[in-house]
């Protein structure tokens, strides 16, 4: 694997950490303050990857060559491999934690029970798909000879997929708004 991989990997779990330090920390003070801040701040980060790749990386990277879509998935997989999944796990755990705390997370509730549908296609899409095409583009760098075309192809399709997540991610902040009102 090229050198700088080490390095990207080290800053991705360096940034990766963090979430969960500070929803352990609103968990443990019980403040809601914090756990609010730290639900939306998750959340909005995880939208905003998503809706960044989905719709600008993925026109990027159809104009490139396949050597130079390569080139760009050897940064993009190490930098935001620990990242992403800290993203999506803290959001959605404080978001069952604040949903709790604010008396909102009523299993009868319809709308309790979209969220959770589109808590669950996003965290089988983020865990089922995108941490596996993550780990099989680590698998295939680290070759002798790598399969330049199909770090190409996962790369695409996990760039592709964070479309469908950003659609997802804008249904739950609708469903969220309106638990917010009501």
């Amino acid at each position: 694997m090229p050198p700088y991989t080490g390095r990207l990997l080290a800053w991705s779990f360096a940034i990766g950490v963090l979430p969960p330090i500070v929803l352990i920390a609103a968990l443990s003070t019980k403040s809601l303050y914090l756990l609010d801040y730290v639900h939306v701040i998750t959340g909005g980060t995880w939208t905003g990857f998503d809706v960044f790749m989905g719709v600008v990386m993925s026109r990027i990277m159809r104009s490139l060559e396949i050597q130079q879509r390569v080139e760009v998935a050897k940064r993009l997989t190490p930098t935001t491999f620990f990242i992403l999944p800290s993203l999506a796990a803290v959001a959605i755990t404080s978001g069952i934690y604040l949903a709790q705390s604010l008396g909102k997370f009523d299993l009868s509730s319809p709308w309790i029970i979209a969220a959770g549908i589109v808590v669950l296609i996003l965290t089988a899409q983020g865990f089922g798909v995108f941490m596996p095409n993550g780990v099989r583009i680590f698998i295939e760098l680290a070759k002798l000879k790598p399969d330049t075309s199909k770090i190409a192809r996962l790369n695409m399709r996990n760039i592709r997929l964070a479309g469908s997540q950003a659609v997802f991610q804008v249904i739950i902040i609708l469903i969220m708004a309106h638990l917010a009102i009501y």
